[in-house]
């Protein structure tokens, strides 16, 4: 795995992380945040064909 890959998976972990955190604390604001992270990281990997596998979240 590249450099490229193994960071952008840690993103992807840390980020799903950050997001069930602010699910369990109640603050919407940083759901939306989080979230929408989420989802530019995820279309990031499927645009350079990094596979991420099954979300936590």
């Amino acid at each position: 795995m590249d450099a490229f890959t193994a960071g952008l998976l840690q993103r992807i972990r840390a980020t799903e992380s950050d997001l069930s955190r602010a699910r369990d604390e109640g603050d919407d604001f940083l759901v939306e945040v989080e979230q929408a992270e989420l989802d530019d990281l995820k279309r990031l990997a499927a645009e350079h064909g990094v596979e991420v596998g099954a979300s936590r979240v």
